[in-house]
């Protein structure tokens, strides 16, 4: 996903540079003119703004919050760090209150559509942070997707969990009725 929604930034105009555990893996985004560094703190030191987009809130903590490699470590005053990493609430507040003690500013913003949606820029954005950050991204944000402010720090990360709860219980729902349907004797392609 992050590769689609990196690409659509660089298709939109903007410079991008990017940092990859696996370097081969941001190689499209090199031939597209994006730049490579060796560790987010590099990323970070050469932004105003740093995306991140990965695993698991470990992986974030990393990214984000390292004392040594991490984005945070060498962001400016007045710098944003974006996750869209689906991750955990607690972790996107105390992100924001790291950034807010160095003179930064943090914005939660997990991500729904898949794979299909960051190549369509069509994802849906839940945005957790301050208002005011929220609507100076907002141009990087539509070249990806839509964004819908959440709240404050946490706020996307709680509307994105709420939002894979609702699917989840939509496709068992959806089971459930297709075994009662097949159970009753129902044409179940035709149900």
């Amino acid at each position: 996903m992050g590769r689609s929604m990196c690409g659509h930034l660089i298709g939109a105009g903007y410079a991008v540079t990017v940092f990859n555990r696996t370097v081969s893996k941001a190689q499209p985004l090199l031939d597209m003119g994006a730049r490579l560094v060796d560790s987010p703190r590099s990323l970070a030191a050469l932004s105003d703004v740093v995306f991140s987009i990965v695993g698991y809130p470990s992986d974030v903590r990393s990214v984000l919050l390292d004392p040594s490699s991490g984005a945070l470590a060498s962001l400016r005053p007045g710098g944003v760090l974006v996750d869209m990493t689906t991750s955990d609430p607690s972790l996107a507040e105390e992100i924001s209150a790291a950034a807010s003690a160095k003179g930064c500013h943090a914005v939660d913003a997990p991500v729904s559509g898949g794979d299909r949606g960051a190549r369509n820029a069509a994802l849906a954005i839940f945005a957790g942070g301050d208002p005011a950050t929220v609507r100076r991204l907002e141009p990087l944000f539509s070249v990806m997707g839509k964004v819908n402010y959440m709240g404050g720090p946490g706020k996307g990360q709680f509307a994105k969990l709420g939002n894979q709860i609702t699917i989840a219980s939509t496709m068992v729902g959806l089971v459930e009725g297709m075994v009662y349907a097949y159970k009753a004797g129902l044409d179940v392609g035709m149900f």
